[in-house]
């Protein structure tokens, strides 16, 4: 197997990126002191993220997928991470075994 020098470069600068960027963040993030809107927007970076994740596979695989993911949002505003989880996993496998 041979690696184009462009395609390895492009690699390793995408790494170097990465990891400038997660170091600069832990350095720096520890230094912030947020408040108000600031705060609340630094609050929902977490699951905006997991979203942005999630979603497109949701989505985009089945009526099953997005079923059980419309389920588990439901479950998410009532019940704790671990049932969350649970009632998601339990939703996905149900509507594939309904779907056939």
């Amino acid at each position: 197997m041979t690696v184009d020098p462009a395609t390895l470069a492009a690699i390793l600068a995408m790494a170097a990126a990465t990891w400038l960027t997660r170091i600069a963040g832990f350095l720096i993030g520890g230094r912030l002191v947020l408040r108000g809107r600031a705060k609340a927007a630094f609050d929902a970076i977490p699951p905006a993220v997991l979203v942005a994740v999630i979603a497109p596979s949701a989505l985009a695989t089945g009526w099953p997928e997005t079923a059980a993911a419309a389920v588990t949002v439901v479950a998410a505003t009532r019940l704790p991470l671990l049932a969350t989880v649970a009632v998601g996993v339990a939703a996905v496998v149900a509507l594939r075994a309904l779907a056939g």
